[in-house]
């Protein structure tokens, strides 16, 4: 809680990976950090289609406050069987699941073969289509297919977003131009890798800009004092909103409210209750 006993602005983190093993000793004492320090819901991103099930029972075990996306991470490709993929598409029909993904396109790792990246990419696009909910998308070193494919299903997809977007002006340029949305990680805290996206922060418009930890990967390298721990965790969002609004030369109060209000938008979230005198 604040000093001055008022609550700090309502944040989303819209991707959070708190099926990861490094939660399983505190998960709950993590979520209550994120909430206490303003973050009002969570989007558990599920990657894999066992991780995907994890997923929709923590959203189930924290009903309104969490949430889960199902698909098949890019490096996970090759395993979307047609039984696989028939798991899939039960578990994205679930009603706590609020997105397909992450789903997408992975070049700089290729721990899929490129082909059964672009075929299992293909059918999550055309499974969101069909529960219609929006898609969470990873791409990495591979825009050119990743936009090539997008563009085949883009009529008849309700939404997306471009998870945890590390790419340049041309990049942007193309998934805006899509309708995407772009979610914003740490990375922008990285001195050494991420000042670069410092100034097409401006370039987004209110409504297309979330928030997200990626947790417990890409701890803000900025954080003081720095943790004792390498682990991200949700309760680290409101930083990377502080980064986020630094570069749009906004108050974080008014990012958090744009921020929300679009994650909330695009998957359909309902209002979070805010309780603990948070």
């Amino acid at each position: 809680m604040n000093q001055d006993n008022t609550a700090p602005p309502a944040l989303i983190d819209i991707g959070a990976n708190l099926t990861h093993d490094s939660f399983d000793m505190d998960r709950d004492a993590v979520i209550a950090r994120a909430r206490a320090v303003g973050v009002v819901q969570q989007i558990v991103t599920g990657a894999s289609v066992a991780g995907s099930a994890a997923a929709i029972g923590l959203a189930r075990a924290h009903a309104g406050e969490l949430f889960a996306t199902a698909g098949v991470h890019p490096h996970h490709a090759a395993e979307l069987d047609e039984p696989a993929f028939g798991r899939l598409a039960q578990l994205a029909a679930a009603p706590e699941v609020v997105a397909v993904g992450e789903c997408g396109l992975d070049y700089f790792r290729d721990y899929s073969p490129r082909d059964a990246q672009r075929r299992a990419f293909a059918r999550q696009l055309e499974l969101a289509a069909l529960v219609r909910k929006p898609v969470f998308l990873h791409q990495r070193d591979a825009h050119g297919d990743f936009t090539a494919i997008l563009r085949e299903h883009r009529d008849v997809l309700v939404g997306g977003v471009a998870h945890c977007f590390t790419a340049g002006a041309d990049e942007l340029g193309d998934y805006l131009d899509l309708g995407l949305a772009i979610g914003m990680t740490g990375w922008i805290c990285d001195e050494r890798r991420g000042q670069h996206l410092v100034p097409l922060m401006a370039r987004i418009p209110a409504g297309r800009l979330m928030l997200e930890t990626d947790a417990p990967y890409l701890l803000p390298r900025d954080l003081a004092p720095k943790p004792a721990s390498r682990r991200n965790e949700p309760m680290y969002l409101p930083h990377v909103a502080a980064a986020v609004a630094r570069a749009r030369e906004e108050s974080v109060a008014a990012l958090a409210a744009h921020t929300t209000r679009a994650a909330r938008q695009l998957f359909g979230l309902p209002e979070a209750i805010r309780s603990g005198g948070v």
